[in-house]
């Protein structure tokens, strides 16, 4: 599990297991595992949910959280993963959040990533009453101070008043105004007006799952916004409208390695889930009148797809200030300054030197030089500036 948060995360472990017991008012075991009936229990309810959000979507926008079954199933396995998920997320951000507002919260994990990544006020709101309240338990058996509220979308409430520094919105977009091209202009439009509550220097971060439909209509949300002037802070470098839409097959996801939590692992094997990396799609958008991070003088890519590895060369689609491209360079070409090429990770940003263009991208070769700029989860860095004199 990830340095940066794996010990904050197993401190929740044995909390969310407590808070699940005691709102189902039965059973007791080990603080930190759960029983081979208790497995089976949750494990019956995750393979429901995601069957109803992934696979046939007809839970999404639906109040599943209102169903203590499908909701405990969700504190236990689905919450450790969207934890995770704004973790990764979160270390992107370019300055530390001190107020934070949690929008569509659900039990509010995103909410307590934000507490434990440095955020010293935050409130979460949902329109599920139980969800919230299985918030403020979390909060109490953590000894977190967590505000709530009730804001419920789908009857165009407005956001809890105020200014915050981090507002973030985690797997909810994709369930709100149905499931086609018709809910991307309602989509910006909230997006817009929740970006009015960010304090300058602060961000919208939405998580979205790493689904081909949910991620392409969040690249197209994402292009409305470009369009209509407000800067995305990560994952993209590319100004213009998304490359990733030109081709039908394409999405963007990003992807960590993540080992899991052991019972999030029982519980998946328990709902017939296969779970060995974390996948998520996400924006991280400024408000208005911000630009885009200073551009740098390298030629940088992020790295946007697995290895395409073939016989002899090593491939990687990435995507950056120019565009999204391929990027190969065949083994027999490695050498000190390039071999980080041969084993890059899926949200690395690299800048590279010396290439030339073939086929639908760039090709790399001896002279070459590779360096990893930012590894995924992490911010791209300004430009180092020259020391005067030079």
């Amino acid at each position: 599990m990830s340095g940066a948060y794996g010990k904050d995360l197993e401190r929740w472990i044995p909390r969310l297991i407590a808070v699940w017991r005691e709102a189902r008012k039965k059973g007791d075991g080990p603080e930190t595992r759960l029983t081979p009936q208790e497995v089976k229990e949750v494990g019956a309810g995750v393979k429901q949910l995601s069957l109803g959000l992934t696979r046939d979507r007809k839970l999404a926008g639906a109040k599943y959280m209102d169903d203590p079954r499908l909701l405990g199933a969700y504190l236990l396995f689905y919450w450790p993963v969207s934890y995770a998920q704004a973790r990764e997320a979160l270390g992107e951000l370019p300055n530390r959040p001190r107020t934070a507002l949690d929008l569509g919260s659900g039990p509010a994990p995103v909410a307590f990533a934000a507490l434990d990544a440095g955020a010293s006020e935050v409130t979460a709101a949902d329109r599920s009453k139980p969800a919230l309240t299985l918030a403020r338990a979390l909060a109490a058996e953590a000894g977190e101070a967590l505000a709530t509220r009730e804001w419920d979308p789908t009857r165009k409430a407005a956001p809890p008043e105020g200014k915050y520094d981090l507002i973030t919105m985690g797997h909810v977009l994709n369930e709100l105004y149905g499931a086609g091209d018709e809910a991307v202009k309602p989509r910006a439009a909230l997006l817009e007006q929740v970006l009015a509550q960010v304090k300058p220097g602060g961000s919208l971060l939405v998580l979205e799952p790493a689904l081909r439909e949910t991620s392409r209509l969040l690249l197209k949300v994402r292009d409305v916004m470009v369009e209509k002037g407000y800067a995305i802070r990560a994952p993209c470098m590319y100004r213009g409208a998304c490359p990733a839409l030109v081709k039908e097959s394409d999405w963007c996801h990003a992807e960590r390695e993540w080992p899991m939590p052991r019972v999030v692992e029982e519980i998946a094997r328990a709902a017939g889930l296969h779970k060995e990396s974390l996948k998520m799609s996400y924006l991280v958008l400024a408000p208005k009148g911000e630009d885009w991070p200073e551009p740098r003088t390298d030629r940088l890519f992020r790295i946007v797809s697995e290895s395409l590895e073939g016989k002899g060369r090593q491939r990687y689609i990435g995507c950056g200030p120019e565009g999204r491209m391929g990027l190969a360079m065949q083994e027999k070409h490695r050498t000190e300054k390039n071999e980080r090429f041969l084993k890059l990770n899926r949200g690395d940003v690299i800048s590279v030197t010396n290439t030339e263009a073939k086929g639908d991208g760039l090709a790399l070769d001896d002279t070459s030089e590779v360096r990893v700029v930012a590894y995924a989860g992490k911010g791209i860095p300004p430009e180092p500036k020259e020391p005067k004199g030079t």
